[in-house]
């Protein structure tokens, strides 16, 4: 069985993390986006440290999209560098890994 992936990004609001997330889970690229509202970040850009509100999406997808994925993302999102981290899933219930299959087109 294909292993499943997490990919973690964050965004600049909630509505904009929702509407990216909605387009991926309908392209089926992803099953389903968490978006976590509210996350005080703080970070190295261009010389500077900076600091913001962000919010967090975690895409639960499959290892074979993530490419697909990673490019969809990318080319949507806003930020001109987003932060876009694979983390495969070392396992997962089977109930959840086969709704993350059915939900999610397979690589051609």
């Amino acid at each position: 069985m294909e292993r499943m992936l997490l990919v973690y990004t964050t965004f600049p609001d909630a509505p904009t993390a929702l509407s990216v997330g909605e387009a991926l889970v309908r392209a089926r690229l992803a099953a389903c986006v968490n978006v976590l509202p509210d996350m005080q970040s703080v970070y190295a850009w261009k010389g500077a440290v900076e600091r913001s509100t962000e919010v967090v999406a975690i895409l639960k997808s499959r290892e074979g999209l993530a490419e697909a994925l990673g490019a969809a993302l990318k080319a949507r999102h806003p930020y001109d560098t987003p932060i876009i981290l694979y983390l495969p899933a070392a396992g997962a219930d089977p109930d959840t890994a086969a709704w993350i299959l059915a939900e999610t087109t397979a690589e051609t």
